[in-house]
């Protein structure tokens, strides 16, 4: 059974906001004492936070399904609806979160770190929120917004200082067991290590982090092998650590070609030129291994390579080693920048910001984007022309009946108001009076009642093409 899952597909639903309630107060001998319709209650957010204690992304790669709950619809007698609850995912520290297009959205590093991952919706406005000196008796209510949904994708990329990387069975796993106090999985057969091993390890004043990442081999940058699905663990090591086999029984490897095959690996997975190196002769305890060693350590020094000959097996250099990473460690966190408080920045709106922008498309369709009149189109009930009437004024009041003037729409023209797998299109009327003083009775709107232009267009080019095409098919030329 899979006890180590790095990466998985997750898919989050924020709660939708509920809806608002249109109600009119009544009582004996007061049958119209008002609008008291409660708002609708806010969706639950999905929120993605850091907990330290956790080490896999296991129980998303079996429940890749998450949601939160919805908000409750508002109620007459000025009952607002209970809000959503919040959704909190913990992940481990290090999890990078992207799209589905492999963009990153978030890298989660640090104990508390959150990132919201869904939005809950808007709860609807009640009518007693709307009612207003002109329009007295409200008879819709809004919609509550439903939630952001999305598919995003978690990656695992373990935060260690010092990383453990070379061939299978090169001593990875008995290495980090003697340095440290973790107990991986230790056998004489390549491909023990399975999933990255993390371990603490005290040297002086200094403790740090060291992982042992399962075995490279040639082609692994490629997906041979393991390598592939676990290099990204090395890429947040400050440190990498060549342990060589200098015992192996394969004739046809030995300690500085698997150098050269791993040096070629790393560097075809790309992003870790700037990382110190560092080089472990391990297995010195073997007579075989000892001469090896001592062969080849000028050459690897000759490279530049700081050189360590240890034995996990009689604990032989581990101290020298042990204080050695110390040291490097030490640096590179004196050379990371001082990270400065978060700094609140207000950038105020610009002056000539409508907040939305009007474009005509080929189709000569006229097409408005932005937050306000894409939410106020969500939050409308269509089947109430009263709330219809409203929207119109409130696009209006924005100034988006001045700009598709400007863009040259003209009475009849066709408008949608958000994307394209996701708008509301409909006949545009210019110059349309405020909508309170024209009220008839409640739910009603005078100014939808009149024939639309171009729906009466539509109508009559459907008329003539159903024409033609019977004309067509009772044409018989004998």
């Amino acid at each position: 059974m899979t006890t180590f899952v790095d990466r998985v597909e997750l898919y989050v639903a924020a709660g939708n906001g509920g809806h608002g309630c249109a109600s009119v107060h009544r009582e004996k001998f007061k049958p119209l004492g008002g609008p008291d319709g409660g708002n609708g209650g806010r969706g639950g957010d999905v929120t993605l936070v850091v907990d330290q204690s956790i080490t896999t992304l296991l129980e998303y790669h079996h429940r890749p399904h998450r949601k939160a709950t919805n908000g409750q619809p508002g109620e007459g007698g000025h009952r607002s609806g209970k809000d959503g609850q919040d959704l909190v995912l913990p992940v481990p520290d290090g999890t990078v979160v992207l799209d589905k297009h492999g963009n990153v959205l978030a890298d989660l590093v640090g104990q508390g770190t959150t990132f919201v991952a869904g939005q809950g919706g808007r709860g609807g406005l009640g009518n007693a929120a709307l009612a207003s000196a002109r329009r007295k008796a409200p008879g819709f209510a809004l919609l509550g917004e439903p939630g952001e949904a999305r598919d995003i994708v978690l990656e695992l990329k373990t935060v260690a200082d010092v990383a453990l990387v070379g061939y299978p069975s090169a001593g990875k796993s008995s290495l980090i067991s003697v340095l440290s106090a973790a107990k991986p999985k230790i056998a004489d057969y390549p491909f023990t290590t399975l999933v990255p091993n993390l371990g603490v390890v005290t040297a002086g004043s200094t403790v740090y982090t060291i992982a042992d990442v399962p075995g490279l081999i040639p082609g692994a940058s490629q997906g041979r092998g393991l390598g592939l699905e676990f290099l990204r663990h090395v890429e947040r090591c400050s440190v990498l650590v060549h342990v060589l086999d200098t015992a192996t029984l394969e004739s046809d490897r030995d300690p500085v070609s698997d150098l050269d095959v791993i040096e070629e690996e790393l560097k075809q997975y790309g992003g870790l030129d700037d990382r110190p190196r560092i080089v472990v002769l391990n297995k010195i305890d073997i007579p075989d291994g000892k001469d090896l060693a001592d062969m080849i350590r000028p050459d690897l020094e000759a490279r530049g390579y700081r050189v360590f000959e240890v034995s996990a097996v009689a604990r032989t250099g581990l101290k020298e080693l042990s204080y050695a990473l110390a040291g490097v460690i030490e640096e590179a966190r004196a050379a990371r920048p001082v990270e400065a408080a978060t700094r609140i920045v207000i950038r105020p709106k610009a002056v000539d910001d409508a907040g939305f922008t009007v474009t005509k498309e080929e189709d000569g369709l006229y097409r408005v984007r932005g937050g306000k009149p894409e939410r106020w189109v969500r939050q409308t009930d269509f089947n109430n022309d009263e709330a219809v009437g409203y929207l119109a004024d409130r696009l209006n009041r924005l100034g988006v009946e001045d700009e598709l003037m400007k863009a040259g729409a003209r009475a009849g023209d066709g408008v949608a108001i958000g994307a394209e797998d996701d708008a509301v299109v409909f006949d545009w009327e210019p110059t349309m009076a405020s909508g309170a003083e024209m009220l008839g009775r409640r739910g009603e709107d005078h100014r939808f009642e009149a024939p639309r232009p171009a729906a009466q267009r539509r109508r009559d080019r459907e008329a003539e093409r159903d024409e033609a095409q019977r004309e067509f098919d009772d044409f018989d030329p004998f």
